[in-house]
């Protein structure tokens, strides 16, 4: 007996190949649907445009964040000049305290020269109206009128010599004190002078310094502002890309389990004795990953500054005694909270380091840059002094400890570490001063 042949229905492909099976024969399941050309294409050029748009800003925020770097670099830069006019105010303030010292020992002097030229007046005073009492003029004859003989004579000839000699000791030690007087209010005068001018000069270069310090910070934080936006775009866009490629491999895949049934249907009606059921593709399993997760002397200096190794990067921190809070810097530094922080800055670090050996370092790396001998950095050695630059300016420093590696205090954020050296921006000589 045979059995009724029965219609799957859906595609009208699938009917006939149902109708055309023999008697006896499994009837075709249901063939999955088979998606447009068009609709593949279609996803196909939306993944490439997405892909367009992912290079596009890809690049735009490689430019964006090698900006970044630039007035990052520009930002350390202003912070090392505000270090440098802090160092450079602080010794016009020493120099002014010198200086008005100096003057009040001047003062004093001149005042001192007032008093002898007064003492000296009165002498003379004194000498005059003591030869008027004794009824003579000095240089006139009635000094040797009543001369008893001439022993009194020249007794009295003798004295008005002495006299007269004494007049002019009188009169030059008169005019000695003023001329000594006029130097030393001169020599005032000229401290005074000096102290005012450095320390006008210093305030200047503070300001200067503070004005351009917060025009970098503005810069960094505007240019931080269009990279963020730049890379929130380009996630949103690669967020598209992974979804329209996901589109296009579930379009092609369930493409193909569409061609693998027909073929098996097909299979089935030519009589091969295949089961004309759809043979899925699995797809083949993803390949392991066989690579395995990669896992008083030079010595007192380097002992020092690893010492503090995790310590928080501070702007402005650190001294010869060890970490000290930060300061504010009315940017990058602030919003990290520096202010609040105890901790070194990258030549603050240096100071604390070189002070274990007897070294006195300025904070500033400007200045550290010139306190030893500049040595190749082909020749550096353990202990030297790394430093990195931009426009020829010097803007960070770091201890090298040999190897390739060295110790620093990075940025905000970050925390004192040890790292490869990078070459990148590196000054051309290492600075050894021990």
């Amino acid at each position: 007996m045979r059995r009724p042949r029965r219609l799957t229905g859906g595609l009208v492909l699938a009917s006939a190949l149902a109708l055309a099976l023999p008697v006896g024969a499994a009837s075709a399941p249901e063939p999955p649907t088979r998606p447009g050309d068009g609709e593949i294409e279609a996803q196909r050029d939306r993944v490439s445009d997405r892909a367009d748009r992912v290079g596009e800003l890809t690049q735009r925020l490689a430019e964006a964040e090698s900006r970044l770097g630039e007035l990052g670099a520009r930002v350390e830069l202003a912070m090392e000049d505000a270090n440098k006019a802090r160092v450079d105010l602080d010794r016009a303030e020493r120099a002014r305290s010198r200086a008005e010292q100096v003057a009040a020992g001047a003062q004093g002097q001149s005042a001192a020269a007032a008093a002898e030229v007064e003492r000296q007046r009165a002498r003379l005073d004194e000498f005059a109206a003591g030869s008027y009492r004794q009824g003579s003029k000095l240089g006139s004859l009635t000094a040797y009128v009543g001369a008893h003989g001439p022993e009194d004579l020249l007794a009295r000839a003798e004295l008005l010599d002495t006299v007269g000699r004494t007049q002019l000791d009188v009169l030059d030690d008169l005019e000695r004190s003023r001329i000594d007087r006029v130097n030393k209010d001169s020599l005032a005068r000229e401290a005074l002078r000096d102290a005012a001018a450095a320390r006008a000069q210093a305030a200047e270069a503070s300001d200067r310094a503070e004005a351009a310090r917060a025009a970098a910070i503005t810069a960094r934080a505007e240019q931080a502002g269009t990279a963020a936006h730049l890379e929130a775009e380009r996630d949103d866009v690669r967020s598209e890309l992974a979804a329209a490629r996901s589109s296009v491999a579930g379009l092609e895949s369930q493409r193909d389990r569409y061609e693998e049934w027909l073929a098996a249907s097909q299979a089935a009606q030519a009589g091969q004795g295949q089961d004309p059921g759809p043979g899925v593709s699995q797809g083949s399993p993803a390949p392991e990953d066989d690579d395995e997760p990669a896992t008083g002397s030079v010595e007192t200096v380097v002992d020092r500054a690893l010492s503090q190794l995790g310590t928080p990067y501070a702007w402005g921190g650190g001294n010869a005694s060890g970490p000290t809070r930060g300061i504010r810097d009315g940017g990058v530094a602030d919003s990290y909270g520096d202010y609040r922080k105890i901790g070194f800055d990258c030549s603050g670090l240096m100071i604390y380091a070189f002070a274990g050996a007897g070294v006195r370092l300025d904070h500033y790396s400007g200045y550290q840059y010139q306190s030893g001998t500049q040595v190749p950095l082909a020749s550096m050695q353990r202990g030297d002094m790394l430093f990195w630059s931009s426009g020829g300016r010097i803007h960070h420093v770091a201890l090298y400890l040999g190897s390739g590696k060295m110790v620093e205090a990075p940025y905000s954020g970050s925390h004192v570490r040890v790292t490869p050296v990078r070459y990148a921006g590196i000054a051309p000589y290492a600075v050894r001063v021990l």
